[in-house]
């Protein structure tokens, strides 16, 4: 377990991690906590993702107005995460503290730190559930894509409302896979919108879950929740053009392995959905995000929907 003096001096060494593991074997039928899982391809992914989402990430949290000298966490950091842009917000004063449950992208985000020379951050590793901090620790909490890849996104948003301060506010940034619009239609993506929803749903996640933001925070107890939509539409050339391709690719061996889909129709479907992609005149609008914010009553008691484990 993460030591309470590892949070607030940067403490701690880096542990090594595990690699993914091949498509053969059986821990990929188990139960995750993240349906995206930890593999190399999803670390990749969510690095390059923290550059292309910075503009959005930077207005989530202008809406929170986190300021110098204050505290905030980044729950599901990943090897990156927003963990630079919530330094540079709070500045020397203030403090930052990015989570994430897998060991490798602990020891990625520690490196991203220290090349950066983020002093005010540390990294801890640790369960976004059940973080093991003490309550009213922040005053902004920040998730970005983790609640649609539990099962049990409640149980996220309560910590997160948990940790927070009174006064303080709760940000949180996630997709909506129902849209799929990319025109002139191919029967790829078709197939491809089946195999992700069927991926995501074995584990117990929700690919819809942005739309259900609001409901969540409000349910967690927080009040003056407001919500806003991005619907991008990626030009040719565009890193995100392929989002959809890459999250495939960051559940291929799971998806094998539950008999999802074969190596074989994963390599079809991807030559011919990225020869579709190169054309310029096809539109690529592959989902929806949702932001979502929410600030914590000053005074209490606030809900708790948390089941004893």
């Amino acid at each position: 377990m993460t030591q309470m003096s590892d949070v607030v001096t940067g403490g701690g060494r880096v542990r090594p991690g595990n690699e993914a593991q091949g498509p053969g074997d059986p821990s990929l039928l188990g139960s995750p906590v993240y349906a995206l899982g930890n593999n190399t391809a999803e670390r990749q992914r969510l690095t390059q993702q923290a550059v292309e989402m910075y503009g959005d990430a930077a207005y989530l949290l202008d809406r929170t107005g986190i300021g110098a000298g204050q505290s905030a966490i980044d729950l599901g950091c990943g090897p990156r995460g927003i963990v630079d842009l919530l330094s540079e917000r709070v500045g020397p004063g203030g403090r930052v503290v990015g989570l994430d449950l897998d060991p490798t992208s602990v020891a990625l985000a520690r490196s991203f730190a220290h090349d950066h020379e983020l002093a005010n951050v540390t990294i801890v590793e640790g369960d976004a559930r059940r973080t093991g901090l003490p309550s009213s620790s922040f005053d902004v909490v920040h998730a970005r894509t983790v609640l649609v890849n539990v099962p049990d996104p409640i149980a996220v948003v309560t910590e997160m409302v948990r940790l927070t301060r009174p006064g303080g506010w709760v940000a949180t940034m996630e997709t909506d896979m129902s849209t799929n619009i990319f025109h002139p239609p191919h029967p790829a993506w078709d197939r491809i919108q089946e195999i992700i929803i069927k991926s995501w749903q074995v584990d117990g996640a929700d690919v819809l879950i942005g739309r259900r933001l609001p409901e969540l925070l409000e349910t967690g107890g927080l009040i003056d929740v407001r919500v806003e939509a991005r619907a991008d539409v990626f030009p040719p050339g565009h890193p995100r053009r392929t989002i959809r391709l890459d999250l495939i690719r960051s559940v291929r061996a799971k998806a094998v392995a539950r008999g999802v889909a074969s190596q074989g129709e994963l390599d079809d479907l991807d030559q011919a959905a990225r020869a579709h992609l190169e054309d310029p005149h096809t539109l690529a609008l592959p989902h929806l995000f949702f932001l979502a914010w929410g600030r914590k009553p000053a005074d209490g008691p606030y809900p708790s929907h948390r089941r004893d484990t």
